[in-house]
């Protein structure tokens, strides 16, 4: 079981792996730096208890230890256990939520790997914004999609930000980078993937017409600027979800929802 250790000062070394979480040159969650993923909240922590993100430590008030004391039962890990005020000088913040978790990062996977026995994937390209990120990571696990691929410029879904608003899932999700962007897009095609790239583009296909394929990759880009011509191309089929006049765009983690429910349907 999981061993509480009373953490009186904000300087003990102890926690050095959830200090300055604001700090952009300290973070201890970014992919350069210590390589660490953060959990926050007791859902999120619960998320990546049962996820291949084994924690090593965490860090917590009384109450929240209380409330996943059951959940830590098979776990031989240290809870520092502060209070609020110590807890917000080591993170740089008040913590609404009470408890972090932090496991370390796992090497990048392999794609081709990841999607073998898959038949629906989400691919994104220049996905930049990381609340929108976790929001996908949430949608995805709740639509029964079998992985995330990342192409050129996006976020990172391992950012403590993108875990929480994913309400963990970013954790249970298995994801993956496409290398060779877009050029890797052959590769699913080849797989036996329908890539269908969804635009706003009203000469598009509706994207209830468009879900052809026993598998599917559904391809999305930034807000904004959306996909690249280039990524396009590299697609089987460009895909509109039919909006109503003087509505030229969806939010993408609102747009990723009804594409993912679609495949639901179609399937």
């Amino acid at each position: 079981m999981a061993v509480v250790l009373d953490v009186d000062s904000a300087a003990d070394p102890r926690v050095d792996d959830f200090r300055d979480l604001k700090a952009a040159d300290r973070r201890p969650d970014r992919p350069g730096g210590k390589g660490l993923v953060i959990a926050e909240g007791t859902v999120v922590v619960r998320r990546m208890l049962e996820s291949p993100f084994r924690p090593h430590a965490l860090l917590g008030v009384d109450k929240r230890w209380q409330e996943l004391a059951p959940d830590l039962a098979g776990f031989d890990i240290p809870f520092f256990r502060a209070s609020a005020e110590v807890m917000a000088e080591v993170v740089g913040f008040h913590l609404n939520r009470g408890v972090l978790a932090v496991s370390l990062r796992p090497p990048a996977r392999d794609f081709t790997e990841l999607v073998a026995g898959a038949t629906t994937v989400a691919v994104l390209e220049g996905v930049n914004d990381h609340e929108n990120l976790g929001s996908m990571f949430r949608n995805a696990a709740g639509l029964g999609v079998d992985a995330v691929l990342f192409g050129a410029g996006c976020a990172d879904p391992l950012y403590r930000r993108s875990v929480r608003v994913s309400m963990g899932h970013a954790l249970r999700v298995p994801f993956a980078p496409v290398p060779d962007w877009p050029d890797g897009l052959a590769t699913l095609r080849r797989g036996g993937f329908q890539v269908v790239a969804l635009s706003p583009d009203p000469a598009a296909v509706p994207l209830a017409a468009a879900l052809t394929g026993r598998r599917v990759a559904l391809l999305l880009g930034a807000e904004g600027p959306g996909l690249t011509e280039e990524a396009m191309a590299a697609s089987d089929v460009r895909a509109r979800i039919p909006m109503a006049p003087g509505t030229d765009s969806l939010n993408v983690a609102t747009a990723a929802a009804m594409a993912f429910y679609e495949r639901v349907r179609a399937s």
